[in-house]
């Protein structure tokens, strides 16, 4: 029996939530988890609040156990999670800022999302308003000698979302990097609360507008869990199909603009077109080339005629034709591997710890994938590896987009050679009585996971969490020590949400 089984089992299990246990836990059960997973014996999924009460997914990697715990009928504080487990920093700080839950032993106190600038405090709990009044924010002190500070942002140039990095800098060598973040929050989760399913899914898949097809088939699916409906098969596999083409599309693009950050803009050239291809055939396929509003809960909204197949079947060849060749350009470009090989180097252990997922965390050792370690159908069917290396570095994130590229092309293959027939969606239930769900998707990024509480047919509590949340504190670890003119290079190689992130 798995150490998070035994855990689940020490508390009292809420019965109407699916498919992962969810279970009600006394203070000292929560404080044994948190050295848990302070020990590394466990992994933290996602962690987050309501007015009284905080929940925390986690996951077993010994045996693929996954399971939600929580802390209810609080009275405004709760032990925390980060004060053993650095990783549950930031999300606790967001639970401060949106539910106004105060974690004791919090190591760092200072808001996250509220920048003070909102007219409420506390926007998904006991709600106060107050007169918006934006404060300075206390960045960390570093001392020694001939150390100098650089700020970016939270501005930057060209189209890119808003973000403040703070630089301590040793002539050109970075000391230090702190990131401040939440320009971009939306409150979409408050935005849930309240709204139909349907207006729900679509809220979804705007979390992170470039893996809407992530964010949508983790809502759906928990939404189905929640209501045990079990959708048509071909409704599963055109949704695998959708999220493959997501994949490629911004591992092409991705490629080609960490080389363009190393003044190669001819592969940013190359995989630029091959990217533009995979939009326009996604467009011919599903009607819209990011596919989004495609996936909703029931199945899909949308079905692949022949003229869809035909166009997808002319990508996966063009695409194996002419990527190879742009492999084999970066492999061969010294300029290139002077700047990415050894740049940017995230440890293994720092890897596990943070549960750091996608190319980020496979590129340090961390092999998870939600795909193969949790085996969600069609993928239970489907043959693909998980390519991981051990470098860390800027080079090793590039090759492990290379990698995953050659396997969706084969996945894409698979899919169709083998899609069934039938309808593509089920009607949902009438009325329902209170029901929780939760799902977690491979996403392009890492895994996102979304969890949500239904109460007739709306939802009461929905909470999203992209992988960027555990990647981007790993970004501050990577640029340390490399010089400040690769930060641009490091920064394009995770290519972290900032929407996803800031919720």
């Amino acid at each position: 029996m798995s150490m998070l089984t035994n855990f689940m089992k020490a508390g009292h299990s809420v019965q109407a939530h699916r498919p992962w246990p969810r279970t009600i836990l006394d203070v000292p059960a929560w404080i044994s988890i948190a050295e848990a997973l302070r020990d590394g014996h466990l992994t933290l999924l996602g962690l987050w609040g309501e007015r009284n009460s905080v929940h925390m997914a986690l996951l077993d990697e010994a045996d693929g156990t996954v399971g939600v715990v929580s802390l209810e009928e609080l009275k405004g504080v709760y032990p925390s999670i980060a004060a053993y487990h650095p990783p549950a920093l930031r999300p606790e700080r967001t639970i401060r800022d949106l539910v106004g839950l105060e974690p004791e032993g919090l190591p760092d106190t200072r808001p996250w999302l509220d920048h003070g600038r909102w007219d409420i405090r506390f926007p998904l709990g006991q709600a106060m308003s107050r007169t918006p009044e934006a404060t300075p924010y206390g960045f960390l002190p570093a001392k020694g000698e001939s150390l100098h500070q650089i700020p970016v942002g939270p501005v930057h140039a060209g189209i890119i979302e808003p973000g403040h990095f703070r630089f301590t800098a040793n002539g050109e060598t970075v000391v230090r990097l702190e990131e401040r973040l939440g320009y971009v929050h939306k409150g979409i989760e408050a935005l849930m609360a309240g709204a139909d399913l349907s207006k729900a899914a679509r809220l979804a898949g705007r979390t992170s507008g470039d893996s809407t097809v992530a964010y949508a088939c983790a809502f759906s699916q928990a939404v189905e869990a929640a209501l045990g409906l079990e959708i048509p098969s071909r409704a599963v596999w055109l949704r695998a199909l959708m999220a493959e083409l997501e994949r490629l599309a911004n591992h092409l693009g991705d490629i080609g603009a960490i080389c363009n950050d190393a003044a190669f803009s001819l592969m940013l050239a190359h995989c630029g077109v091959l990217r533009e291809r995979v939009l326009r055939a996604a467009d011919v396929a599903f009607g819209h080339r990011l596919m989004r509003d495609r996936i909703i809960p029931g199945g899909v909204a949308v079905d692949l005629e022949d003229n869809g197949i035909a166009a997808l079947r002319g990508l996966i060849a063009e695409i194996r034709r002419r990527f190879p060749a742009l492999v084999e350009l970066y492999d061969n470009t010294t300029s290139l591997q002077d700047r990415t090989v050894g740049t940017g180097r995230v440890l293994p252990e720092l890897a596990r710890q943070y549960g750091a997922g996608g190319y980020v965390g496979r590129a340090s050792g961390r092999g998870f994938d939600a795909r193969h370690s949790l085996r969600y159908p069609p993928y239970d069917e489907l043959a693909f590896d998980v390519p991981a290396l051990s470098e860390g570095d800027v080079n090793a994130r590039v090759w492990t987009r290379i990698r995953e590229v050659e396997n969706s092309l084969s996945l894409v293959d698979q899919i169709l050679d083998r899609l069934p027939a039938g309808p593509v969606r089920t009607e949902l239930p009438g009325n329902v009585e209170t029901r929780e769900g939760m799902a977690v998707v491979e996403g392009f990024r890492g895994d996102v996971l979304v969890w949500l509480r239904l109460s007739g047919n709306s939802i009461e509590r929905c909470h999203l969490r992209d992988p960027s949340w555990f990647q981007w504190p790993l970004l501050e670890a990577a640029i340390e020590g490399n010089i400040v003119a690769d930060f641009p290079l490091c920064n394009k190689s995770f290519n972290c949400s900032y929407s996803g992130h800031d919720l």
